[in-house]
């Protein structure tokens, strides 16, 4: 079966969604594509709620993503039983956890996303295929002509095709199958000329993923899972890039390096709640009873996306089947012990051991076991592209105080998060160090060596460690923004997206601004903000 359409977007994140809203908004027919049933990634099959800069409440964000924050608050506001002050606040934050501005619950998210694109799918210029996975792709020269995709239900295989190739895949997927010469893991310091580069280049140096779950507290009540199957191994298990066994509130800070104590609750988890503690729950708690009114009468549900649920011992990407099969399994394995830890064993506030009133929230997900419906995923294949961004462009420390990052006369967008790394499969602990408020420049998103395909997540143009500042949401949104509007201007030019950067690139700019309202650069006094 074969579909056709003006570009064709490959994966259903929060960079492909954006990618097909931008073309959509420009004109365009698009195909977009998700291996799971949810639209997303991160912010929702993922499980993680928004990780987001200080000025994401400002004008200095893409008019399409203050529209999706506001959408999902305004969700809230229509179908939950807020109180009067948490329904009046403009700046409404559904869990109060303090990762973000806007915790909130995953299938939320996903509903939103559904209703953003409803008005398209409806006209037919958006056809969207849920739970379809790209199988194989076909190259004529310099240019991608058609991607396979299988029904991951019924194993039925379509052909798509378009003018131009969208990869928001969370692996860069299309870039294998098609043969797009990419990067995997670090590069070395000889290459990129970065401080925090390692000695030697290494492909299986990739980040941890992490099987993310929803937890909700329900006082009286016990809900203990049964013991994991290698439950054992991960409470008794001491790994060099950890202080003691993952199964325990001792962690180590990203930053310094040093063992600390988070605990889950600092007293009497009813107390904890009433007063927002600064306990690992309230972390990246995503709905609070404190927002809701005596209508309500569930109890206060969390993210589990802790540094204990980082699973490091295999890569996904550069191995056989097997291999990636085995790292998905254990993964989920290792959450689902440290819940079972945290239910029976874990040191409890106030003297004693084990929450057995966390109850395992897989609706919050929409799963049954719940876990969420993937895996966190912090890395990909990365494009070899026109322009490579590396901590020198970035990073504070190496370009100095008060410089702020590289000004980049191609900018197509804006971002900000400290490049932060987790652990990774080579033993390396964290890379946590602070980054300038940067800018997403268009060389980073052309390929150098095909005409028509372009990347719209964590596969663009950056080293292993600028990865780690250039892959969270609003930043992901914004280069599925500049991904799908360049597409866009390139079938209404007849240009490739090299000609675009080098022939149009002022005209391309203004559209961005003009009718996406896509800001292309920092204040001064904000991109020379150096963070604490």
């Amino acid at each position: 079966m074969n579909h056709t359409a003006d570009i064709l977007v490959i994966g259903g994140g929060l960079g492909g969604v954006a990618a097909a809203r931008a073309a959509l908004t420009l004109g365009r027919s698009v195909i977009l594509t998700e291996t799971s049933d949810w639209l997303g990634g991160q912010l929702t099959s993922q499980g993680v709620p928004p990780d987001e800069h200080p000025w994401i409440e400002g004008d200095l964000v893409s008019a399409g993503y203050r529209d999706l924050r506001e959408r999902i608050r305004d969700h809230y506001r229509r179908h939950y039983p807020l109180t009067p002050e948490a329904r009046a606040d403009p700046r409404l934050n559904p869990g109060r956890g303090f990762v973000s501005a806007l915790c909130h619950e995953p299938r939320v998210a996903a509903a939103v996303l559904d209703e953003l694109l409803s008005p398209w799918v409806a006209d037919g210029r958006l056809f969207l295929l849920r739970e379809h996975e790209p199988v194989a792709a076909a190259r004529d020269g310099d240019r991608v002509t058609s991607v396979t995709v299988r029904d991951r239900r019924t194993g039925e295989l379509r052909e798509l095709a378009g003018g131009l190739v969208i990869d928001a895949t969370e692996l860069g997927d299309l870039l294998e199958l098609a043969g797009v010469p990419y990067v995997v893991g670090a590069e070395s310091r000889a290459d990129t000329g970065e401080l925090h580069a390692p000695p030697e280049a290494d492909p299986m140096d990739q980040q941890a993923i992490t099987w993310c779950a929803a937890l909700e507290y329900r006082h009286g009540e016990s809900h203990v899972i049964d013991e994991p199957e290698d439950y054992r191994y991960w409470r008794d298990t001491v790994d060099k890039r950890w202080p003691g066994s993952q199964l325990s509130w001792i962690d180590v800070h990203p930053i310094t390096l040093a063992e600390r104590d988070r605990p889950l609750f600092l007293r009497d988890p009813l107390e904890a709640a009433r007063h927002d503690d600064r306990g690992l729950w309230h972390y990246r708690r995503i709905l609070a009873g404190t927002q809701l009114d005596e209508t309500f009468t569930g109890g206060d549900v969390t993210l589990v996306n802790w540094p204990q649920t980082d699973y490091w011992e295999l890569p996904l990407i550069g191995v056989d089947a097997g291999t990636r099969e085995q790292a998905l399994a254990r993964a989920r394995d290792l959450t689902l012990s440290f819940v079972h830890w945290m239910q029976t064993e874990a040191p409890r506030a106030g003297g004693g051991h084990g929450y057995p009133e966390l109850l395992l929230r897989g609706d919050v997900l929409g799963t049954a076991d719940g876990l969420a419906k993937e895996p966190y995923i912090r890395e990909s294949r990365r494009i070899e592209p026109l322009f490579r961004v590396t901590e020198a462009h970035i990073g504070c420390e190496m370009r100095g105080p008060g410089a702020g990052s590289e000004l980049f006369g191609d900018s197509v967008g804006i971002g900000y998060y400290r490049i932060d790394l987790h652990p990774s499969t080579n033993g390396r602990t964290y890379v946590d160090i602070p980054s300038y408020p940067f800018q997403i420049p268009l060389g980073a998103l052309i390929p150098a060596a095909v005409s028509n395909l372009l990347p719209a997540n964590k596969n663009i143009g950056t080293t292993h460690i600028a990865n780690g500042a250039y892959r969270l949401h609003p930043v992901e949104w914004s280069i599925g923004e500049a991904a799908g509007a360049l597409a866009a201007y390139c079938l209404d030019t007849g240009l490739t997206p090299a000609q675009v950067r080098r022939e149009e690139l002022t005209r391309f700019q203004d559209l961005l601004t003009g009718a996406l309202g896509i800001p292309l650069a920092w204040p001064d006094e904000v991109r020379r903000h150096s963070p604490n």
